[in-house]
């Protein structure tokens, strides 16, 4: 019996390989395209003068005061990326993060400063209350002698619905301040309504909500709590970050938060949850956003460094991945390197 073999085909037989032989014709068929248009550039701010702060477990990032901020963000728009995301890191945090909703706080300071140095960036404001607040969590929590206390809750619990009050307000205070987009990231029930709400009653309905709507309690966040200072002082934040496990339940998410009135939607992280990022993105029809979160960054670095991969060939691939996966817009502290090396 003739055995066919792969490597000699038969005559009119199909030969994908064809399509690959030469660069031109791999780039002419190319079906996933990256563009520096895809990318949101995260950004730490920091309260002082004529400041860059090396984060150490983030290579090339930075925490930023205002004076300084304002040419990174000309830097990264001259490069072609249309937005950034802020984290602020206050002088001093309390118990119910008042700096975020303080007008003169760090981050409404700082996008008064990017809109007035750089009129055509997106401005996005990462809305929660964990970088604010001296236990590290998302908002208020359950405490004795607080005047939200519930008895028949845990102590340490995060409370929602005051914490809800506190995302309102703060988000007017910073679309107020220029922010073209508020970013609620805290994954608590009713996050995007009652932003909006807020927003709307302020005639502020112009500024946009890209809500964290599947936001899961991953262990790739480690680096990022080092940028922001972040930390929780206690427990962790599985009582209000979705499991790992769980994809139907992202849907779920997703699906409150766009009848909510989200006009743009965000799986974070990215890359082990890609198969959640198509699956929001064939439900909804809405821009779909994916976080390559601080970890991902940083084990590329990290293996980069000795000598492993190629950080800008993998780097790349990562990127692309996410956008084959569907995302629209990408959140990633990749975006002036992989904006340069696009260019060349």
């Amino acid at each position: 019996m003739e055995l066919e073999h792969k490597s000699s085909p038969s005559a009119g037989a199909v030969r994908p390989r064809r399509l690959r032989r030469t660069a031109a014709l791999r780039r002419m068929v190319q079906e996933t395209r990256l563009s520096p248009d895809d990318f949101i550039y995260p950004l730490f701010i920091r309260h002082g003068h004529d400041l860059q702060l090396p984060i150490r477990s983030m290579p090339g990032q930075s925490q930023w005061s205002v004076d300084r901020v304002t040419e990174e963000a000309r830097s990264a728009y001259r490069l072609g990326i249309p937005a950034v995301l802020l984290f602020g890191i206050p002088e001093s945090k309390d118990a119910c993060g008042s700096d975020n909703y303080d007008p003169n706080g760090i981050i409404p300071t700082a996008i008064r400063a990017i809109k007035d140095a750089v009129p055509e960036m997106i401005v996005i404001s990462d809305m929660c209350f964990c970088e604010y607040t001296d236990h590290g969590h998302c908002g208020i929590i359950n405490q004795p002698g607080e005047a939200h206390y519930n008895p028949r809750l845990p102590e340490g619990y995060l409370l929602n619905d005051p914490t809800l009050e506190l995302l309102a307000r703060a988000s007017v205070v910073h679309a107020e301040a220029g922010a073209d987009m508020i970013a609620p990231s805290g994954m608590l029930d009713g996050m995007v309504r009652a932003i909006r709400t807020g927003l709307d009653a302020h005639s502020l309905d112009h500024v946009m909500v890209l809500s964290y709507a599947a936001k899961y309690a991953s262990g790739f966040y480690g680096p990022f709590r080092e940028a922001a200072e972040s930390p929780p002082q206690f427990g962790d934040r599985s009582e209000y970050q979705m499991n790992s496990a769980n994809q139907r339940e992202a849907l779920k998410e997703v699906a409150l938060d766009v009848a909510e009135g989200a006009d743009m939607i965000m799986v974070k992280p990215a890359l082990p949850y890609l198969d959640v990022v198509s699956a929001v993105r064939q439900a909804h029809n809405l821009p779909v956003a994916a976080y390559q979160v601080s970890g991902e960054y940083a084990m590329l670095h990290a293996a980069a460094a000795n000598g492993w991969l190629d950080l800008r060939r993998c780097a790349l691939e990562t990127l692309t991945s996410i956008k084959r996966a569907g995302a629209d817009l990408i959140v990633t502290y990749f975006a002036k390197e992989a904006a340069q090396w696009l260019a060349e």
